[in-house]
């Protein structure tokens, strides 16, 4: 597999044309597996091929099981400045529930042995609304986060994909179904209690203090063009997108015959328009009606017919020109999105 990166990183070598490269990120999968020399292999394969920045942001991906002592000591040992790491939750019953491998004593001494080995750039995921969290057990899980000072959170409400285990466990009535008033109010608390604690609320499911935003996720909102490399790996050029196959031994066979296997989709001007509503809108940059206007004025028309109702009822704000969620808003983002979408 590194052997393919290696190779598909030559073949897509011009993709970015010629673009410094702010930030890398490892992630999908289980990226932690890879050792230094393999990591340290892939790096110096980018930057043969590209401009990196000097600053560059360069992310992992990881579990708590795989940060043990000596696997962080090792990753100091590579350009990584940055770890994004599941935690999910701090109590044993929620990681059971969410079938996690690692433990709650696992999810406290990966953060405390990061950071005694100097990672200070750390981001942790934390999940609410499953039916083993209690709202104190969400505001301990918090508080928790807060009390180690790590700068970037990424809280996500569980959500049941269909055809998936816990999609079966609530049809069968194993698992309660996801209380959507409890999910609100919890992630109501956690407004309040990161904004008390100065954390920025910069996007939806996104908190951090000042300076400390994802580059790499900021982008990706921003409509920057993005290079994927692996299996699954998605691709942006700011006009196209492309994916990789799934599929591993197709994608390997693929890369050793010197293609690259990837669908391609050319984004229509109403797809455009509505990946910049869905983005812009859930981010404190907004959507920006001069970036509206560039689409063409039927979608500036429909645009500011629409948003006057939000503009009303107080779920979103206008400041130059520029369309906001409220605190309100924030709770009603995907169906203030649903309505700005522009379809024929």
């Amino acid at each position: 597999m590194v052997t393919a990166i290696l190779n598909e990183l030559e073949l897509q070598k011009d993709f970015l044309n010629n673009k410094t490269v702010e930030t890398i990120y490892f992630g999908g999968g289980t990226p932690s597996l890879l050792d230094t020399s393999e990591l340290n292999t892939i790096f110096d394969k980018i930057h043969s091929l590209h401009s990196v920045a000097n600053n560059a942001e360069i992310t992992l991906e990881a579990n708590p099981d795989d940060l043990t002592k000596t696997k962080l000591a090792e990753l100091k040992n590579t350009p990584i400045n940055r770890l994004s790491i599941g935690i999910q939750s701090f109590f044993e019953d929620d990681l059971k529930f969410m079938n996690r491998a690692h433990n709650a004593a696992e999810a406290q001494g990966c953060i405390e042995n990061a950071q005694a080995l100097g990672f200070e750039n750390l981001t942790i995921d934390l999940i609410y609304g499953t039916p083993t969290m209690s709202d104190q057990q969400w505001n301990s899980n918090i508080q928790r986060a807060m009390n180690f000072q790590i700068p970037h959170l990424s809280c996500y409400c569980l959500t049941v994909e269909p055809n998936t285990a816990l999609d079966h466990f609530v049809k069968t009535k194993k698992v309660p179904p996801v209380d959507e008033e409890q999910s609100a109010q919890q992630f109501e608390m956690l407004i309040k209690t990161a904004t008390k604690n100065n954390y920025i609320h910069y996007e939806i499911s996104n908190f951090a203090l000042d300076g400390w935003y994802s580059k790499h996720n900021s982008s990706y909102w921003k409509g920057k063009p993005y290079l994927g490399i692996g299996p699954s790996a998605h691709s942006f050029d700011g006009m196209d997108r492309q994916w990789n196959i799934a599929h591993n031994q197709q994608y390997l066979k693929s890369i050793d015959g010197g293609v690259v296997p990837f669908e391609k989709e050319i984004l229509t001007t109403d797809q455009r328009y509505n990946e910049y509503i869905m983005t812009g809108l859930r981010t404190i940059w907004g959507c920006d009606l001069k970036n509206v206007k560039a689409f063409g004025e039927i979608y500036e028309k429909h645009f500011l017919n629409i948003i006057q109702a939000f503009l009303q009822d107080k779920s979103v704000f206008e400041k130059n020109k520029i369309y906001s969620l409220t605190s309100k808003g924030k709770l009603l983002a995907d169906r203030i999105t649903m309505e700005l979408f522009f379809e024929e």
